[in-house]
């Protein structure tokens, strides 16, 4: 089993609104880093405000952080939590055949999405006081297909895919001990080697995509993601750098 890691907080609760609204409750008396988790969220959400369905026996969890750097460095965070996440999918389930990652922040399991990751900041100007990366996996069970928007990937679950039963704490307990040793590295060494181990799992990579905003769409080659993060298409018009937006298969 693996220990929890050192230097990071852990907040267990039975039921919340979200906890994302907890990280943000509870930010102004953080010591340090620590991680938050629910057995129930009433008003769970994902990105642009959709909802996020959490059925029993999923994870729900956020980690409450003060980072160093800019709010663009805080952001490369996504792509630190994709890692642990993928790692942590292999840790319980002793493969890591049919995982991969999509960007901007969702793990897939055989094509169907089994994990999202929303990124929220506080702070003034140019400093990030706070950091919350919420994160939600589909142990157990899969939300119905009817509860995602019309074009995205159908919902998996772990159990349903795989085979492995596996407890929320258990799980968390191993996506935090990934976490710990990716922020380090990305302390250490910078985003490059993140970004590298990222793209070695990336999800439709040399693949043509569609990537979608609210005012624009753009369809070509997914060529890499750059040193900022953004995903970087091969169009009839030229390279595009895109820093927002979802894609679609």
């Amino acid at each position: 089993m693996t220990d929890w890691p050192q230097g990071y907080g852990l907040h267990v609760l039975q039921q919340v609104d979200s906890t994302l609204d907890e990280a943000a409750r509870i930010a102004p008396s953080a010591q340090g880093p620590v991680w938050i988790t629910a057995h129930s969220q009433t008003s769970a959400r994902g990105r642009r405000g959709r909802a996020w369905a959490n059925p029993k026996g999923n994870l729900a969890a956020t980690l409450l952080m003060r980072p160093d750097g800019s709010p663009e460095q805080a952001a490369l965070r996504s792509f630190v939590a994709a890692l642990a996440l993928f790692d942590a999918c292999v840790a319980v389930t002793g493969r890591a055949a049919g995982f991969a990652l999509k960007w901007p922040n969702d793990v897939l399991l055989n094509g169907g999405k089994l994990a999202g990751i929303l990124l929220e900041s506080t702070g003034q100007g140019r400093a990030v006081s706070h950091l919350s990366i919420g994160i939600g996996v589909n142990l157990s069970e899969a939300p119905p297909s009817h509860a995602v928007e019309p074009g995205a990937l159908r919902p998996v679950s772990l159990l349903s895919e795989t085979g492995a039963s596996v407890t929320p704490e258990d799980f968390l307990t191993e996506l935090a001990a990934a976490y710990a040793g990716y922020e380090s590295q990305f302390a250490t060494y910078g985003f490059e080697p993140i970004r590298t181990a990222w793209l070695s799992r990336a999800a439709r990579l040399g693949e043509v995509i569609t990537a979608r905003t609210t005012t624009s769409e753009t369809v070509g080659t997914f060529e890499t993601v750059d040193s900022s993060g953004n995903l970087v298409l091969k169009t009839a018009k030229g390279r595009v750098g895109i820093p927002a937006a979802d894609v679609f298969f």
